[in-house]
């Protein structure tokens, strides 16, 4: 399918050819017939794009103190590398369409094929978006027109933050696509309008869409005389400048007791003064309503009662789109371009170039003949090549921001692998990075990379959920499967993937969890250090993670798993590796958290007791400072010590004296690539042993128990890798 991608560091705009996407669980398939040009927005990123690597940082500060604290916890070159491989990222562009539903993902009830519908979905031929933010489109609206309802619902949410009345006056301040929305919809609500642009024929147009006036450079003193002394009761303000003039306007429009509520983006140099005098009050709207950036309610679908929260941003767009249907709006003024998906490059530069004026850009899209007659195509060739040309074959599951920046790196680096198939839910993300790495192809399949026999391995680089379902279609496959850690997220999915591996018995196919630390230089250094000691060794693993919030992916137990089991797990397998012995006993104990809202499991001690007695703590913190050294290892025993300092300094110390390593960063992603590649070329065992993969996940599993049931928890030993 064609899709609209910016690239942020050149600056170009391209339509691409990438691979439909999927319906995820809660998620809609959409065949889009029409998507809207957010002018304003999109030409912010168009612009920013535009400008030089200085340009952007001036643009974006906050980035700039980003990676300045990578630099000091991960060092310049690494950081170097990570930012080039981040501007090189292709970016979506559009944010307001319609069409038509193709496919519906599981827990999907409310929309069937054949529907026609409005979403967020970008500039794309197909889309698939989460159920809240898709609505239906009424009969006798067209998609020129329905493509209009998400930035309508925009400025439905800032009208709303007015709280105005029946007979109330509202200033609107910018009239581009969302001021002249909001003036229509507040002509619809039986508002009194006032508009203001620089541009004189927006402001006749204001006119056309329901203000009762509108022009250029309309003043404070001009709204009071307007409103007979009294002021504008709202002011809504959906201009985009960087100026903090419309904040001054707005202050000296407003009545007192009045609102001012921020819809665009402008300056916010305030002057206290009129707003202190009027007790006048100022709001930012936050996009389409109640629910926007709430993963609970956008990604995981559970909608908010209408009892509680009458206009979520899906009643929000709903409304609109019923406003539209029943002729209350019409947005058929607004519309100045229209250009077919394959010109996409020709409306951004009528945009950028402001060559000519334009107010509502309208991308459109072949028209579905039948949900049935055209399916999706969700696989494309990038780099075709014959099968015969040797090398192990693999295909990769997911391109997030670690499999990115990491691990396809290192698997590019590695001269064994021959990639073949790139997978992931959208496609443009595996499209990009298949074309960087030399992928054959780019799918939204996983059945591409099962089914293909041709393909010895699998990377799993996704998130947690789907590791162990991953694991479990390999060796039903017979293919060698990279897992990137965690290996599952519960014992039950522990239990199912050891039953299988002992049911293939010797025709098991590798498996390799993604335990990256005790392939690093610093580790191994350790490990020498204490080859021939025979007692019993301690090993103390500090992890400064800093901070995540609550609605992080990574905190979702049924996603991420939680940070012990996603992430501590690395240190239970390094002390697994350096005391050369399984854990058999664990207990871990977490920081009281006062505030429900918070995560307190990353902030603990766990304890492991190994079989030939040994004793490892982990300390992971979240609650540090991140400018701080990240982990720190120490391992006393035999009357010697070791330190491992955020793996790039090793300190070595017996009989009094100390010997200092420093390195260059390297926690072994690299090294643990090609000893996979080495074990499978060479057809030997996995470089992690299954007995050690299976007890540090049982390990981690029973940490997480063991803060919900203050108890110690036995780890057994045997084949089944029961969690007792």
């Amino acid at each position: 399918m064609k899709q609209v991608i910016q690239n942020i560091r050149n600056g170009r705009l391209t339509v691409g050819t990438v691979p439909a996407p999927t319906a995820g669980d809660g998620e809609v398939l959409i065949a889009s017939q029409a998507s809207l040009v957010s002018a304003g927005t999109e030409k912010m990123v168009l612009d920013l794009a535009k400008k030089s690597l200085l340009g952007k940082a001036r643009e974006r500060p906050d980035q700039v103190r980003r990676v300045l604290e990578k630099v000091r916890s991960e060092g310049l070159m690494n950081t170097i590398r990570q930012v080039r491989r981040k501007l090189d990222e292709p970016m979506t562009m559009g944010y307001s369409s319609a069409g038509v539903v193709v496919a519906c993902g599981r827990g999907v009830q409310h929309f069937k094929p054949g529907d026609r519908v409005a979403s967020n979905g970008p500039h794309a031929e197909v889309v698939s978006v989460p159920v809240n933010l898709c609505a239906r489109v009424p009969d006798g609206v067209s998609f020129d027109h329905a493509c209009f309802a998400v930035l309508g619902s925009i400025a439905m949410q800032g009208l709303r933050l007015t709280h105005c009345q029946l007979g109330e006056t509202v200033f609107v301040i910018g009239l581009g696509l969302v001021g002249q929305l909001t003036v229509a919809l507040a002509a619809a609500a039986g508002l009194r309008v006032i508009g203001t642009d620089p541009d004189a024929s927006r402001c006749e147009l204001a006119c056309r869409m329901g203000a009762e006036t509108a022009s250029p450079g309309i003043s404070g003193a001009a709204v009071e005389q307007r409103t007979g002394g009294l002021g504008a009761d709202a002011v809504v303000i959906t201009a985009s400048t960087s100026s903090n003039e419309p904040m001054d306007t707005a202050a000296a429009a407003v009545r007192q007791k009045g609102r001012v509520v921020l819809v665009g983006v402008v300056g916010l140099e305030i002057d206290r003064r009129p707003f202190y005098f009027k007790e006048a009050e100022f709001v930012v709207s936050c996009s389409y309503g109640p629910g926007r950036y709430d993963p609970s309610y956008e990604e995981q679908g559970h909608d908010y009662p209408a009892a509680w929260v009458r206009w979520t941003e899906q009643r929000n767009i709903q409304a609109v789109l019923d406003l539209i249907g029943s002729g209350r709006i019409d947005v058929a003024p607004l519309i100045s371009h229209r250009f077919p998906i394959d010109q996409a490059p020709e409306a951004y530069e009528l945009i950028h170039s402001g060559q000519e004026p334009f107010l509502g850009v309208v991308l459109q899209y072949p028209q579905v003949r039948s949900t049935a007659m055209d399916q999706p195509v969700r696989t494309v060739t990038l780099h075709p090549r014959p099968a015969e040309d040797g090398g192990i074959r693999i295909g990769v599951l997911g391109a997030g921001n670690f499999a990115r920046m990491v691990m396809l790196p290192a698997i590019r680096n590695c001269d064994t692998f021959r990639p073949v198939s790139i997978c992931t839910a959208r496609g443009l993300t595996g499209t990009h990075e298949g074309t960087v790495s030399g992928f054959e192809r780019s799918t939204t399949d996983e059945d591409d990379i099962f089914s293909d026999e041709s393909i010895n391995t699998v990377f799993s680089l996704t998130r947690h959920d789907h590791h162990a379902s991953h694991v479990l279609r390999a060796i039903a496959a017979g293919k060698n499967i990279f897992v990137e850690k965690p290996l599952c997220l519960t014992a039950e999915e522990l239990l199912q993937i050891d039953a299988a591996v002992m049911q293939a018995g010797d025709t098991c196919p590798l498996i390799m969890t993604g335990f990256n630390r005790r392939f690093a230089p610093a580790a191994g250094r350790v490990r020498d250090f204490f080859r021939d000691v025979s007692d019993p060794l301690t090993v103390f693993y500090r992890f400064n993670a800093g901070p995540l919030p609550a609605d992080h992916w990574t905190q979702d137990e049924h996603i991420g798993g939680g940070r012990i089991i996603g992430e501590a797990c690395h240190a239970i397998d390094l002390a697994t590796w350096l005391t050369g012995s399984l854990p058999i006993r664990v207990f871990a104990e977490s920081v009281a958290m006062t505030d429900p809202g918070r995560v307190s499991d990353d902030q603990c001690f766990i304890t492991l007791r190994h079989a030939n007695g040994s004793v490892s703590c982990v300390g992971y913190t979240s609650g540090g400072d991140k400018g701080y050294s990240k982990e720190r290892v120490e391992v006393f025993g035999g009357g010697r010590v070791a330190v491992i300092d955020d793996f790039r300094r090793v300190e070595l110390s017996q009989g009094g004296r100390l010997k200092t390593e420093t390195m260059t960063q390297d926690k072994g992603h690299q090294e643990e690539v090609r000893a996979l590649a080495r074990a499978v070329a060479d057809g030997r065992p996995s470089p992690i042993s299954w007995d050690e993969m299976r007890a540090v996940s049982a390990a981690a599993i029973a940490a997480v128990r063991s803060l919900r049931e203050g108890v110690p928890v036995d780890l057994t030993t045997s084949s089944n890798g029961a969690v007792s």
